[in-house]
């Protein structure tokens, strides 16, 4: 009887321990380190099951159906993109579900150029789609209330990280822009913009040419004074980025005559004064470059013959033809020794 009953606990113990691990044990399917699983909003419990089995996310998708409606999870489904790290347990996974513990999404936003690059963004990062999210980011009554328009509303974005959960929706993506927009222009920076007599939107959009005009944030802030000398004397931007905005056509490694001719309200060639909005998402500093500039009287720039990123500056048209003349040379020195080298390999 002793036997038999060492044997009884023996069995109980091996079911007990064969019963954990098949609940609590690795119940993935997957190699990789992680799989996330994306719940869409308004999907159905058996919508979930689909995917399950269409990824091969589980290596028994039936287990995980009996265990769920054992745990109550179908009548507690919450829509998000959720973290599945390779030998997660059953349990533990549907305990997760269940409880909604989504894995954050971060949106790293550092040079956009267009609201539809930043609609295409959160296409990529979030549940929303990027139509969706245009529609709504061109909604009037979005515009009215944040006091922007169709032009300035990507002056609304402040380069940084931003998280979110997946399934965030599109007013929420915007009221986190919109706050950080808040805390950036702080009361200083405000009265720094009123005594240029420009608002934040119009700094923005002065900062957004000197951001395509120059990586090096040692000069940001005489490009600026340049920019802005001109703007007091009603002499044209005449700045090569925004060009490039107006015929959509960021590739363009040069700016030819042909290009000028386009008809925008963004080609500073052809209309006098800032354009409308923004022409990128400047980074802070660069706003920061042009709300300190330098106290210059140069109204011309052009790239240093040395090729190191800076700049030549010029008070007056003859000095900076000068300027352009040796930029020219060098850069015609520099391309003959290029292609030069470029036969001698052939």
């Amino acid at each position: 009887m002793k036997k038999i009953l060492v044997v009884l606990l023996g069995l109980l113990l091996i079911a007990v321990l064969a019963a954990f691990w098949i609940f609590s044990g690795p119940a993935t399917a997957f190699d990789k380190k992680n799989y996330y699983l994306e719940i869409p909003t308004g999907s159905t419990y058996e919508d979930l099951l689909v995917t399950l089995r269409k990824d091969t996310v589980l290596r028994s998708p039936a287990l995980f159906d009996f265990v769920a409606k054992r745990l109550g999870y179908p009548e507690k489904l919450k829509a998000g993109r959720y973290q599945v790290p390779k030998g997660t347990g059953l349990v533990a996974l549907i305990r997760k579900l269940r409880n909604g513990q989504q894995e954050p999404v971060n949106l790293v936003i550092n040079k956009l150029r267009t609201r539809e690059d930043l609609a295409a963004m959160i296409g990529r990062k979030l549940e929303i789609d990027s139509a969706d999210f245009m529609q709504y980011l061109l909604n009037p009554d979005s515009l009215q209330a944040w006091k922007l328009d169709s032009n300035t509303i990507i002056a609304a974005v402040i380069p940084n990280t931003y998280t979110y959960y997946w399934n965030t929706t599109p007013q929420r993506v915007m009221e986190k822009l919109l706050d950080a927009r808040k805390n950036f222009w702080t009361a200083e920076r405000k009265a720094k913009a009123q005594e240029l007599g420009m608002s934040p939107e119009q700094v923005v959009t002065l900062a957004s040419i000197v951001e395509e005009e120059t990586n090096n944030n040692q000069e940001k802030d005489t490009i600026a004074s340049v920019y802005l000398n001109r703007l007091k004397i009603n002499m044209r931007l005449g700045a090569d980025p925004t060009v490039k905005f107006a015929l959509r056509d960021f590739s363009l490694k040069r700016i030819y005559h042909k290009h000028l001719a386009v008809e925008s309200p963004y080609n500073t060639y052809r209309v006098t004064g800032l354009p409308p909005g923004p022409i990128c998402t400047p980074q802070a500093v660069t706003v920061d470059a042009v709300l300190n500039p330098a106290a210059t009287k140069y109204l011309y720039f052009v790239a240093n013959p040395k090729f190191d990123g800076t700049h030549l500056f010029a008070e007056n048209y003859k000095q900076h033809l000068a300027n352009a003349k040796i930029y020219q040379q060098a850069l015609d020195t520099y391309l003959k020794k290029k292609n030069s080298q470029e036969d001698k390999l052939d």
